[in-house]
């Protein structure tokens, strides 16, 4: 019974307005190769800036990284369309876990950034 109600979530998911919408961004911000690159790069250099707060390390030099190539980025419509698509996603999935984390009482404190 769990696992198809999941499933019935899945498909609700990928039927969900905020997953079309971060389905056509991605396309279109991935059909430039400099593009889709540099949005790697940055997600890549995310992963790091987040890992290094979990573990209280500070790094500037990387942070500062972080920063100049966001707003490379957001100079480009096609990828700030596909990262603002991404957040809302993401924000959903969030609030997916919240709300099932309450229901069986874990505490997911820990991930919130």
């Amino acid at each position: 019974m769990v696992y198809d109600n999941a499933r019935k979530l899945a498909q609700e998911l990928r039927e969900s307005d905020e997953y079309r919408a971060y389905c056509e961004a991605r396309d279109r911000a991935f059909q430039n190769e400099s593009t889709k690159n540099l949005i790697a790069e940055y997600h890549k250099l995310q992963m790091k800036a987040q890992a290094n707060a979990i573990s209280g390390e500070k790094n500037e030099e990387l942070l500062q990284k972080l920063q100049k190539l966001g707003e490379l980025l957001q100079f480009d419509m096609d990828a700030a369309s596909f990262l603002m698509a991404e957040y809302r996603m993401n924000s959903m999935l969030g609030d997916v876990y919240k709300i099932l984390a309450e229901a069986i009482d874990i505490d997911l404190s820990a991930l919130e950034a």
